[in-house]
């Protein structure tokens, strides 16, 4: 193993973050919940967050600042150049290294491998590499994979949220058992079935005039399944009249307010701006049912979230989303717009109720950010003292 800095006590441990403005309030909050359950432990560790902000380059420029393709190299300049440069310049400050996104693991190359460990959330970031015929994708893309993926090949450790990340890391030969950790994510304490102070779900909720409503918390992007959501409760609208749709966290793209337009569910289609996690909790508190309609998860955050809150949960049917809910959640085929209908349909009725609610936050119970914690805290102490892991 390369030696680093002399060895002091506690043993320093830099958290790589992405940087603010990258916008992915999931990643924010793996990295900040990590730093504070580090935190609890300051004879054991010094953990440091390493963050450096994505500065504005193409998106100064006239006319092409304000188009997201002006955002996109902004962020590639960032993370393929700003930010490794940054973690080169670090690499004599601390013990260890901890890369909180997969999708940095570039950085690795910038940083003593024997010392750095990558949080592998999912291998999406990688799929154009691994299964180009699934996705397919352009050559600068996939060059910028492979620079990725390399980057979480070389390092000395490899986090995984569930079993079923780490399968198809070993079934992808991406890398071997022994330098796997399994750390489950948490839940934040402000998501609990009474509300908490700062929850100003009741205001954001005003215009659906106290009509009950599904719910969704989850980005755009194509894997999160919003066709299948907006199908789905359109055909529920039809059947509940009165029943709206939130749908938190994410911006349609042209595609998808085509569909909501064509299925006539623009007057039944809430989409409050980004909102802190005591809002979101009572959010997902006064749904009638929340909605995880992804085809691909690494985890599955709203699962936990909403169960913590008392919610009833309705998912895909993915081995991740089963291992994270077990049976206190409803499954339906990935895709599957009338069975979705049906169970959800079933569920509102009272003809199939969902689990019981002391079930539901006794499996949300299971999962803390001080467990996660200690198991990347362990990893890193094991790994500097020369011991094994997995």
């Amino acid at each position: 193993m390369s030696q680093g800095p002399a060895h002091t006590s506690p043993p320093r441990l830099a958290l790589l973050m992405d940087p603010r403005e990258e916008g992915w309030p999931s990643m924010d909050l793996v990295g900040e919940a990590l730093l504070e359950g580090l935190s609890a432990h300051p004879t054991e560790v010094s953990a440091v967050s390493v963050r450096p902000s994505m500065p504005s380059v193409a998106r100064r420029v006239p006319r092409l600042g304000a188009r997201n393709a002006a955002f996109n190299v902004d962020r590639l300049l960032t993370r393929f150049g700003l930010y490794p440069g940054h973690a080169l310049r670090s690499r004599t400050r601390f013990d260890a290294f901890h890369v909180v996104d997969h999708t940095y693991a570039q950085l690795v190359h910038a940083l003593p491998a024997a010392r750095t460990g990558v949080f592998c959330h999912d291998l999406d970031a990688f799929r154009s590499v691994l299964e180009p015929h699934r996705e397919p994708r352009p050559a600068w893309f996939r060059l910028m994979a492979r620079a990725q993926l390399a980057g979480l090949e070389r390092a000395a450790l490899v986090f995984h949220s569930t079993q079923a990340v780490r399968s198809e890391l070993l079934a992808r030969g991406v890398v071997e058992a022994s330098r796997l950790v399994w750390a489950p994510y948490g839940v934040s304490p402000e998501y609990r079935p009474e509300p908490v102070p700062g929850d100003r779900s009741e205001e954001v909720l005003a215009p659906l005039g106290g009509r009950p409503y599904l719910l969704h918390v989850g980005s755009a992007i194509p894997r999160k399944r919003l066709d299948v959501l907006f199908a789905v409760f359109a055909a529920l609208r039809a059947r509940h009249p009165e029943l709206r749709l939130v749908q938190q966290g994410g911006t349609l793209n042209p595609t998808q307010r085509a569909q909501v337009e064509a299925l006539g569910i623009g007057d039944a289609l809430l989409q409050p701006p980004r909102q802190e996690r005591p809002t979101l909790a009572g959010l997902y508190r006064r749904a009638r049912a929340v909605l995880v309609t992804s085809e691909a998860e690494g985890f599955g955050l709203p699962v936990i979230e909403a169960l913590a809150c008392g919610a009833p949960v309705v998912a895909s049917d993915l081995p991740v989303l089963r291992e994270v809910g077990a049976e206190t959640c409803a499954y339906c085929p990935v895709g599957e717009v009338p069975a979705w209908v049906d169970t959800v349909d079933a569920l509102l009725s009272g003809s199939h109720p969902p689990p019981p609610r002391e079930a539901r936050l006794a499996r949300a119970a299971r999962f803390t950010w001080a467990a996660h914690a200690r198991t990347v805290l362990d990893a890193y102490l094991r790994l500097l003292r020369g011991g094994t892991h997995g």
